[in-house]
């Protein structure tokens, strides 16, 4: 008896044969061919794929966009407020001390009642809180809410990632992790933008204003979100879910260090380097925007290149690859002679940083077991960020007994190479099925 498969995806004849025999009983050389019939894409499913992607990717953006406006404004909130920088830089390690709460918060809720809801309240609350810090009065109010601030700033990241990356076909997960996190970075490159063309004319509080009205355009986005599928299938009672999170503690508390380390190479490269180049370099408002603005189109670009790569090439070896680059990138980050040489090495500094960070999203979420995706990577991160939340005001005291770039670079350096350690002694999950509660 002669069998013909109709299939619906483009596979090799080879494969049809085996997989018919295996259906039919018969044998592969009995199956006389083949007859692919291609599925219709389904234009709801994409778009709602495309939606949640560009849901997480916005409320990322501009949360970092609202936590970068103060990173530019340091010295003018100090002169305001008649405290020192340090002192400001101290409002920084309070918001990035606080994300662990919202990442506690916010994450156990979305695992039990669902990520989409929790996002859109996610950035109401961050938005609104960064316009009331600028109404601040006077440095307490300033310090709370930069505090509360930091709860908002903790609960979107797990939310948001899980959310889209659980929304998305696993070939493309690299690729959209890249994506997704770069989203930081174009939210730093917003800021570098409101610093050059806003701040000179009306002050850094309205700044703060500004920083408050984008949530309106994700939640535009997030109202036209479905919940995801990987979610209903995997969601689960308290007892179990509680279960499951002592089961996977050792799991967990890797995550916590590599988190940290990788929050440690972040901030040390980023949160100071505008006033390293206004301070020590006498960059002007708008020079020291644009090599910002340049550093954060190679991040996004290194976010992109590397998380396409670790799809080919594995999450691990894409990360170390680009941490051990960054490693080497630091003398032209920090001692370039000429504006250009700053600029090169700024770029190439956070496309390599950056780069290592793009894959992130994807790795936690490959890591976590389906029940804990929203709390357990965006937990372990925001604990990493609580480990790594001095650093800035580190660089800041060190600075002023020696110099920025001495602070920063040999931080830096240390730093690189712990990391690429910590990355390549743990586990590695590329491609793992979302869904049925499964890891």
């Amino acid at each position: 008896m002669d069998l013909v498969l109709f299939a619906t995806t483009p596979q090799s004849d080879a494969r049809y044969r085996a997989r018919a025999a295996e259906l039919c009983r018969a044998t592969p050389a009995t199956i006389r061919g083949v007859v692919a019939t291609p599925i219709p894409i389904d234009v709801e499913e994409r778009a709602n794929q495309r939606n949640a992607v560009l849901a997480g990717f916005l409320g990322w953006t501009l949360d970092a966009f609202d936590f970068f406006i103060l990173v530019f404004v340091l010295v003018p909130v100090a002169h305001d407020f008649g405290r020192s920088v340090p002192a400001i830089a101290l409002t920084i390690t309070a918001s990035l001390a606080m994300r662990p709460v919202g990442a506690f918060i916010f994450g156990l809720l979305a695992d039990r009642f669902g990520r989409r809801n929790l996002l859109i309240s996610n950035i109401l609350f961050y938005s609104t809180l960064e316009v009331l810090s600028g109404l601040a009065p006077n440095y307490s109010v300033f310090l709370g809410l930069r505090l509360l601030y930091g709860v908002g700033m903790g609960g979107e990241w797990g939310v948001g990632a899980s959310l889209a990356l659980e929304s998305v076909p696993a070939k493309w997960r690299g690729l959209l992790s890249g994506m997704l996190q770069e989203g930081y970075a174009l939210g730093y490159l917003l800021a570098a933008i409101a610093y050059a063309l806003v701040f000179p004319y009306v002050g850094w509080r309205v700044m703060f204003f500004i920083g408050g009205l984008p949530g309106l355009l994700s939640l535009f986005v997030i109202v036209r979100v479905k919940e995801s599928k990987a979610w209903q299938e995997s969601r689960t009672d308290w007892a179990t879910y509680r279960k499951a999170i002592f089961a996977h503690r050792k799991l967990f508390l890797y995550l916590v260090a590599l988190m940290a380390m990788m929050n440690f190479i972040s901030h040390g490269t980023q949160d100071m380097y505008p006033t390293f180049l206004r301070v020590q370099r006498h960059f002007s408002i708008q020079a020291t925007s644009l090599v910002t603005i340049v550093s954060m189109v190679g991040a996004i670009a290194g976010g992109l290149f590397f998380g396409l790569c670790s799809d080919r090439f594995g999450r691990k070896r894409a990360m170390v690859a680009a941490v051990l680059v960054a490693f080497l990138t630091i003398p032209f980050w920090l001692l370039g002679s000429t504006v250009a040489l700053v600029v090169l090495g700024a770029f190439v500094m956070q496309f390599m940083t950056q780069g290592a960070w793009g894959v992130i999203p994807a790795h936690l979420n490959e890591l976590s077991p389906g029940q804990l995706r929203a709390f357990f990577p965006g937990f372990a991160y925001q604990l990493g960020v609580l480990i790594a939340s001095s650093v800035g005001y580190v660089e800041a005291v060190l600075a002023q007994h020696f110099s920025y770039a001495a602070a920063m670079g040999y931080l830096a350096a240390g730093l690189f190479l712990i990391t690429a350690v910590v990355i390549g002694v743990g586990p590695e999950a590329r491609g793992v099925e979302f869904g049925g509660g499964r890891k």
